[in-house]
């Protein structure tokens, strides 16, 4: 039932950020992640997380994250280190290690590259 429910507000949030994110992104990174899709992906994920800015929403804002010096739990921002905290979640986000398949998770990389 609560999963139900933030799906329907992921998708209120997904069609105003879809606007508001614009267009003119690279397709794909050199791992094959699609940034297209990664960016339709990161609506579930734009709930709690701004793209737009470093400001917190209820998780941190998550514009320039590949270029921060460090992720909030201390880590280096590197592909690998932000796969592990999408699968393990963690200060209250969900784990999404069985929620999003390797694919889905390129995809989300790809576009949280271009932020």
């Amino acid at each position: 039932m609560l999963r139900s429910k933030l799906i329907v507000i992921a998708v209120g949030v997904a069609i105003s950020c879809s606007l508001a994110l614009g267009q003119g992104k690279k397709k794909s990174d050199s791992k094959g992640g699609d940034v297209a899709k990664g960016q339709e992906i990161f609506q579930q994920c734009g709930v709690c997380h701004n793209s737009d800015s470093n400001e917190k929403k209820m998780g941190p804002g998550l514009k320039g994250l590949f270029q921060a010096e460090k992720m909030t739990n201390g880590k280096k921002p590197t592909e690998a280190n932000v796969r592990a905290k999408i699968d393990e979640g963690g200060n209250g986000m969900p784990s999404y290690k069985d929620m999003l398949s390797e694919e889905e998770k390129n995809d989300l990389i790809a576009y949280l590259k271009t932020l």
